[in-house]
């Protein structure tokens, strides 16, 4: 599971997201640092034009839905 995912399922705290990009950052994944935290792109665009909190508040919003 992606950090997405398992944040939405509660179970792991959004500071886990540090956790994440350090396993990409010393992993040999192909993919794009948004793939392998499982965010699209307006969520990625959140997290680095606005703040980590934006980030939190965009994904509480759909684990509301």
């Amino acid at each position: 599971m992606k950090f997405k995912e398992k944040y939405l399922a509660g179970e792991i705290p959004f500071e886990e997201i540090d956790a994440y990009v350090e396993a990409w950052g010393n992993s040999d994944e192909p993919c794009t640092l948004r793939e392998y935290l499982g965010l699209n792109e307006e969520e990625e665009d959140v997290w680095i034009s606005d703040s980590e909190e934006a980030l939190v508040e965009l994904l509480d919003s759909q684990k509301k839905r």
